[in-house]
């Protein structure tokens, strides 16, 4: 019987329809089920796997519309190729053993597959890192201002609108907010900021080349910096971040987080910042300022940007919109070095990196009627409250199991593991549960030195957290 090969699990997020197509597609393209073979009536195979006729129906539609079925009204359907035979030109129908490991570059070949990028599901659930609470976002008069960005299209087809609007607002805002010193020339809009990683990458960075990262750190800027052939080279941290190792030399890029170190939200001293300022040299090696969420601080005054202190040129500061506002609106920024920023502007362009002119205009209103920093006051103030809720609950369900390190701003905080247990596996656990983290040891560049779980406090209310974390207590 075909429904003793099929196995459909209810509590799949991948839903039922799926599940059976992608099995039957499985089965015709492996042989199992051979061209000729009349399949059961969709009544007779939805009895059979205990699921609804309509099930059947849309799975047998969709496998007729790929070739792999004939299927026409009052008849059942039957298998129209055999495993390994070519359909309508689209390719081999075949197991992946009969058609070969594809190749792939040296780049795509390192890559943590299964880490990188993040591979949740939506909707996100309690407590997913790195995310800001969309529901508490002022929608409506985003909307208005994207609505009259959207009505100047024709103006801005004749080039009468003010297309450097945003990287004049950009400048007068990080230059208040983040000590940011810099001219609109030096600004360039683009989709995100792992967009300007990779910009930056393929401009400065040729192969062989040096590269620094933290480790543990952003997974992104280590696969940016690879892509372009670059050695990179995984620097600890301490209770002040990112270390110098002794006795290596300056590479070609240093690339940190110094404002809240990514993932365990440290703050790099002006000390340390100077001592890496001063290892670097313009044109020779250049530092890399990843400020992702420096909106964010609870604790105290923010400590400038790492770049407004730099009086040679030597720092990119890169910035995004998508912890401040919605992850989906696909904006972020790179404030250059002077001597390479008209080179970075054409780079840009090649390589495609262009931002939607119509939400540069509308952030830019945004940003100038002073809705930007209304919005993150009022974020402040409640995420510096869910921070403190979550490290409580953490301490009140979890104290004995995980040490937890309350960051000075962010988004998420670092919990450590007190005993000697595996962090991935806890985090398939809690996932299993509804409860999304992120292992620390993930995002180690080589074997990983601490094990705990990255969580997010941002984009739950306290409730959720609640719950979450008495989920957590009885997982472990």
């Amino acid at each position: 019987m075909i429904s003793a090969l099929i196995d459909l699990k209810r509590a799949d997020e991948q839903g039922l329809v799926a599940q059976l197509t992608s099995q039957l597609r499985g089965l015709i393209a492996t042989g199992r089920l051979g061209k000729g073979r009349t399949l059961p009536s969709s009544r007779r195979l939805a009895s059979d796997l205990g699921v609804s006729r309509n099930t059947v129906t849309y799975a047998f539609e969709q496998l007729a519309a790929e070739g792999y079925l004939a299927a026409s009204h009052g008849r059942r359907p039957v298998v129209t190729v055999d495993g390994g035979e070519r359909i309508k030109g689209m390719g081999t129908v075949a197991s992946g053993a009969r058609s070969g490991k594809p190749r792939l570059s040296p780049w795509a070949s390192s890559l943590k597959q299964a880490d990188w990028p993040m591979s949740y599901q939506a909707p996100f659930k309690p407590l997913r890192p790195g995310h800001g609470d969309a529901r508490e976002f002022p929608n409506e008069i985003w909307a208005r201002c994207l609505r009259r960005s959207a009505l100047r299209a024709g103006k801005r087809e004749l080039g009468l609108v003010n297309r450097a609007r945003l990287r004049e607002v950009l400048v007068h805002y990080l230059a208040t907010s983040r000590g940011v010193r810099a001219t609109a020339d030096q600004i360039m809009i683009l989709p995100s900021a792992q967009a300007a990683l990779t910009l930056i990458a393929a401009t400065v960075v040729a192969p062989g080349d040096e590269v620094w990262v933290e480790d543990p750190g952003y997974p992104g800027a280590a696969a940016a910096f690879r892509a372009s052939g670059a050695r990179v080279t995984g620097m600890m941290l301490d209770e002040q971040g990112m270390q110098r190792m002794p006795g290596l030399a300056a590479p070609r890029l240093i690339f940190m987080t110094p404002s809240h170190q990514h993932p365990t939200g440290r703050l790099m001293s002006l000390a340390r910042r100077t001592e890496f300022l001063q290892l670097s040299r313009p044109g020779r090696t250049w530092i890399v300022e990843d400020d992702y969420d420096g909106e964010f601080h609870y604790d105290s005054r923010p400590v400038p940007a790492l770049q407004g202190i730099d009086a040679r040129g030597r720092v990119f500061y890169v910035g995004t919109f998508s912890k401040a506002m919605t992850s989906d609106i696909r904006l972020g920024y790179l404030v250059a070095p002077p001597a390479l920023a008209s080179t970075l502007e054409i780079a840009q362009r090649h390589m495609g990196l262009i931002a939607a002119s119509h939400i540069q205009e509308g952030l830019a209103e945004f940003i100038a009627d002073g809705h930007f920093l209304a919005h993150l006051r009022r974020m402040r103030r409640l995420y510096h409250a869910r921070r403190d809720h979550l490290a409580e609950e953490l301490e009140r369900h979890l104290g004995g199991m995980l040490s937890v390190e309350v960051p000075s701003g962010g988004i998420q905080l670092v919990a450590r593991l007190t005993r000697g247990r595996a962090d991935q596996a806890m985090v398939k656990r809690l996932v299993a549960a509804g409860v999304e983290t992120r292992a620390l040891s993930s995002l180690a560049l080589g074997r990983p030195r601490d094990h705990g779980l990255l969580l997010g406090f941002a984009a739950w209310r306290e409730s959720e957290i609640s719950a979450a974390v008495r989920t957590m207590a009885s997982r472990f």
